[in-house]
């Protein structure tokens, strides 16, 4: 049985493991002909990045992630022969030791900031690296914190939701009813996929909330399946992941009638993590987005070769942000905002990307389809951004 309420727990943390490792063997990124001035310009030959990981975290799991994220950063280091030096700053997962760190670390000769891992050590490391003009590339996917010199780098429900309504919508798949837990991390998912029907012939026609429990998503379920059958709703987004309500949803929803085959499932989650998801009866059909399936085998591969095992899921951010450094300095161009956000994007191991001017982030993700409990890729990840829907 799944952990029901495995995602309160997670959701506290304003982190959810939304952007998971693909793989390319390196970072590249085409840069305008026109527009660096000299302050853009590095003044030596390679760039300092001051790597913000949360060893010393009394939270469980911590001391792993952090060795995972520093030994993909240090695969992009090497992958770029040497225009990158890193330099480790433990944070401890606290806020105020993040803050002092980034300090340190700027003292020390650091341009740019990678990490930390959550939104409020994110949030206070940026505040500190402000006044220095030091831009901070996160691993969180809390968009409420992005803007000014902080960039988020996990893949976020904006984003997720942008790709599943534009291809919903292409599907005829237009009337959808948003099932969501009455959280704040609920309420974020629910307007993420609301804003994402901008500009498709999706419509929101119905809400499914929830009060976060198992008593809570049981006495739910009856209602929210008279709101699908009521509405007309030709698909559901399902905001939950498998550590929290999905399974339940799952499971509950068929049983009262909310057919798999005539209403598609559509997923703001990975389902495929664990495996296991991928057999619940109400996902059969069903839609969700992930990286390119290839490159997360081959980034796998390589780090499971350099080190002996599998790497985090969020492994690969550490990858993009020290690659896009790379990037950039391999063309004498220091980390500004500008740069940065240059429109053609970066590619990295979790596909390309890019980031904007408002701090969030924009990743190419392919669409996925269970078929049989097995991931069946049905629109592949654009490999770059002049393809339509970007």
């Amino acid at each position: 049985m799944f952990n029901v309420l495995g995602f309160a727990r997670k959701g506290a943390r304003m982190v959810v493991a939304l952007g998971f490792a693909a793989g390319l063997a390196a970072c590249d990124v085409t840069l305008p002909t026109v527009g660096a001035g000299s302050g853009d310009k590095l003044s030596g030959d390679t760039v300092t990045v001051a790597l913000l990981v949360p060893y010393g975290s009394p939270s469980p799991g911590d001391e792993g992630l952090a060795r995972s994220l520093e030994n993909a950063a240090r695969l992009a280091a090497a992958d770029l022969g040497g225009k990158v030096d890193i330099k480790v700053y433990r944070t401890a997962g606290q806020a105020g030791t993040a803050a002092a760190v980034a300090d340190q670390a700027i003292a020390e000769g650091a341009q740019v900031i990678v990490g930390p891992l959550r939104s409020d050590a994110a949030n206070a490391a940026a505040v500190a690296a402000r006044d220095d003009g030091v831009n901070v590339l996160a691993f969180s996917n809390n968009t409420s914190i992005a803007g000014g010199n902080l960039f988020v780098l996990g893949n976020t429900f904006d984003n997720i939701a942008s790709r599943l309504m534009g291809y919903a919508g292409a599907q005829g798949r237009s009337r959808v009813v948003v099932v969501y837990p009455r959280t704040p991390v609920g309420q974020i998912a629910r307007s993420a996929v609301v804003k994402a029907t901008a500009g498709t012939n999706v419509q929101i026609v119905g809400d499914g909330s929830f009060e976060f429990s198992e008593e809570g998503i049981a006495s739910a379920v009856p209602v929210i399946a008279q709101t699908v059958a009521s509405s007309g709703a030709t698909a559901v987004m399902l905001t939950d992941d498998s550590a929290g309500a999905l399974p339940l949803l799952a499971q509950l929803l068929p049983e009262r009638g909310v057919d798999p085959s005539v209403v598609k499932s559509l997923g703001l989650t990975r389902w495929d993590v664990p495996p296991q998801t991928l057999a619940l009866p109400g996902l059969q059909g069903g839609w969700f987005a992930l990286p390119d399936p290839s490159l997360s085998a081959k980034f796998n591969a390589r780090y499971q070769g350099a080190y002996g095992q599998a790497p985090h899921p969020l492994a690969g951010l550490a990858y993009d942000g020290v690659a896009a450094v790379g990037a950039l300095a391999a063309k004498n161009l220091k980390a500004t905002a500008g740069n940065l956000t240059q429109s053609s994007g970066f590619a990295g191991v979790n596909g390309v990307f890019r980031l904007k001017g408002d701090g969030t982030i924009q990743r190419a993700l392919a669409i996925a389809q269970v078929t049989n409990s097995r991931v069946q890729i049905v629109d592949p990840a654009p490999k770059s951004f002049s393809r339509g829907g970007f």
